[in-house]
């Protein structure tokens, strides 16, 4: 299911998830899966929860992949928090090229 197709069921769906890497600006990467996209960024962005992602500084969304199964989207999440460095780069510049954060795009209504 892809993003537009989301937006059109609202809270009527199956449950989505949905796999995302994120970034500090030192280049370090961060994998993780959540039911809601745009608030998880933000929150990330906003600094508001403790840990990682806050230590790192780690606040732009540079991919993210859909899943309507949460067995498949957190299996594909341990999957990758396992993979090396360049793969996980690989991946991110075969869909966003320049690493440009994908928060607005996702954000606009």
């Amino acid at each position: 299911m892809d993003e537009a197709a989301l937006s059109r069921c609202g809270n009527s769906c199956a449950p989505i998830l949905r796999l995302h890497i994120g970034q500090s600006a030192g280049r370090r990467l961060y994998v993780g899966v959540t039911n809601d996209l745009v608030r998880r960024v933000y929150v990330h962005k906003m600094k508001l929860v403790q840990g990682h992602t806050k230590r790192y500084q780690i606040d732009r969304l540079v991919y993210f992949e859909v899943y309507d199964s949460p067995s498949t989207a957190i299996q594909r999440e341990k999957n990758m928090k396992h993979w090396p460095r360049v793969w996980k780069t690989r991946l991110i510049g075969e869909t966003n090229p320049t690493w440009r954060d994908l928060y607005d795009e996702i954000a606009s209504p």
